[in-house]
């Protein structure tokens, strides 16, 4: 035999399993239903200046972040952290056992200068899309001026704008 008839000859037969299988397995047929939604979106900026040069304030905004963030799934997360670097995340992770949750992943790095993060956060669950873009520049000789632009879009519930506003 040559090996075309041979994988006719295996499709065939897997062809009669899949429908040996589909015919003597008990199930029943699900009902789906399409609920259609509304869409939406928002941006927010804040601005901010604090003292400490544009490298202190990134390192500040990076890396161990449990000190200062207080919007947890968890309530008391053993770590709570944003890896600087392109493709990194912003963690929170439960336990030592790796249960958690990736709130955003980083799309830019770049220290002293931008840090940007494509991720709900706090609000995975719905449709929602949202990119947060923390821009760094100095002020002065030892002070920074940091801008948060969040965009979000997708489903937004009507409380999500100013929840984001209040974190």
């Amino acid at each position: 035999m040559r090996g075309s008839a041979i994988r006719r000859m295996c499709c065939a037969l897997l062809t009669v399993v899949h429908a040996t299988l589909f015919v003597a397995m008990p199930f029943t047929v699900g009902h789906s239903e399409v609920v259609p939604f509304a869409t939406s979106g928002f941006t927010l900026t804040h601005e901010v200046v604090l003292p400490g040069t544009p490298e202190v304030i990134y390192d500040a905004f990076t890396g161990d972040i449990k000190p200062w963030w207080d919007h947890t799934w968890s309530g008391n997360p053993k770590a709570l952290y944003i890896e600087p670097k392109v493709g990194g995340g912003f963690y929170e992770l439960f336990d030592e056992s790796g249960n958690g949750t990736l709130h955003a992943t980083v799309i830019t790095a770049w220290r002293g200068k931008l840090l940007r993060m494509d991720g709900p956060l706090g609000l995975a669950g719905d449709a929602m899309a949202m990119v947060h873009t923390l821009a760094f520049s100095a002020r002065g000789a030892d002070s920074t001026h940091i801008k948060l632009t969040a965009n979000g879009a997708g489903q937004i519930q009507d409380w999500v704008p100013a929840a984001v506003d209040g974190v």
